[in-house]
């Protein structure tokens, strides 16, 4: 764990941020070159290498964030996903996954894996003696999410971590719906943490990256498989990355407020059916979710409608239909139509994922706004 010297707030901003050194502007220039001299220079910079100037600042920044010692910027979460997991795991090797994950996460590990001959279980993370359950001679990974995606269930990262540390077995989490500002894996013993920067990292619904940040030593061998798998991201959305990782605070902070109005007032409403967020005091997490999410409990909540959920999202006229989440403005959708797709309905049926579930990403938006629209569809 890198310890941190200044506050989340300045990181955010100074963090990996090194401004122009030749006509001393305030903003990183943007180095599209992919071709660098190469003379006297160790290790000359190409972006298939992820060492080049924007690629650089942007993992410095997220791994400040994250209190961890180097990181790794990716074109996707998936890339950041896959490639940390087959830089850890091989032929013949264990891995345990959590079951209620991200629904492409899922459909990466049941497709991709066997193809490797990776060997895997799926385990119901709300009791972590699970893992411990789980375990074999060759496991050497486990995985895990929280929040988990789209039911926000909360599992206890702590135990986790302690019950692999105690068999050697290296951890990774998805630390997407958290955000690096409300929760810091790493401080919790987790080994290596990766997310999905097309969400709270970058904000504002027109980026896609990935990234994942470690110690040193695990971040070369993520970044040695990165090499030969290529997924690398180009300078200009590292620098539209870094742009937006210097509001990321002030961001996430408006989103937890409006999430937990919002969570508050459809809990109490006749016409809504299940509410899932941590910050309620009846969720059955929200004890672990308020020691390991200090930061706040996030932007993120998914309900349950009585009435017909197409017809409801059809209504809403400021919060907006849409696949992603984590950006400044409201979005919504269903789960079972959309991240959850690929996964069949019996799985989807074992996480909670019903036709009538909707996942709300919440905005920076008035909270009175969105309450009033949800209000008008609801009526």
């Amino acid at each position: 764990m890198k310890k941190a010297s200044h506050s989340k707030l300045t990181q955010s901003v100074h963090a990996g941020s090194p401004g122009d050194p030749v006509h001393k502007g305030m903003v990183t220039p943007i180095y599209p070159s992919s071709a660098y001299d190469y003379e006297g220079v160790p290790s000359f910079p190409y972006p298939r290498y992820f060492n080049t100037p924007n690629q650089k600042a942007v993992a410095e920044k997220i791994a400040a964030l994250e209190n961890a010692e180097d990181g790794v910027i990716f074109s996707s979460g998936m890339a950041a996903i896959m490639t940390s997991l087959l830089a850890i795991v091989k032929k013949d090797d264990h891995v345990i996954f959590q079951s209620d994950l991200y629904g492409g996460t899922q459909h990466a590990i049941v497709t991709e894996l066997p193809r490797f001959g990776i060997h895997y279980t799926f385990v119901d993370a709300s009791d972590p003696s699970n893992f411990e359950k789980a375990i074999r001679p060759e496991t050497r990974l486990i995985f895990i999410e929280t929040p988990s995606n789209p039911t926000l269930k909360i599992t206890d990262i702590r135990s986790v971590a302690s019950i692999a540390e105690r068999h050697n077995i290296v951890t990774i989490i998805d630390n997407t719906f958290a955000s690096p500002v409300n929760q810091n894996p790493i401080d919790l013993g987790i080994d290596i943490v990766t997310h999905s920067g097309t969400k709270y990292i970058g904000g504002h619904s027109d980026i896609c990256c990935g990234a994942a940040v470690a110690s040193k030593a695990f971040v070369e061998k993520i970044l040695q498989k990165a090499i030969n798998t290529g997924g690398s991201l180009d300078a200009h959305t590292c620098w539209l990355v870094e742009r937006s990782l210097k509001t990321i605070v002030l961001r996430v902070r408006q989103q937890n407020q409006n999430a937990l109005t919002i969570a508050q007032y459809l809990q109490a409403d006749s016409r809504i059916g299940k509410v899932y967020y941590p910050g309620l005091p009846d969720h059955p997490g929200h004890a672990i979710a308020k020691a390991q999410m200090p930061g706040g409990f996030g932007g993120m909540l998914s309900f349950e409608v009585k009435t017909d959920a197409s017809q409801f999202m059809r209504k809403l006229k400021l919060i907006q239909r849409a696949v992603s989440l984590g950006g400044i403005e409201s979005t919504i959708t269903s789960p079972a139509e959309t991240s959850h797709a690929k996964i069949s309905a019996a799985d989807r049926a074992a996480i909670g994922v019903t036709d009538k579930l909707l996942r709300f990403s919440v905005g920076i938006e008035g909270a009175e706004d969105l309450l009033e629209d949800i209000n008008q569809a609801l009526s």
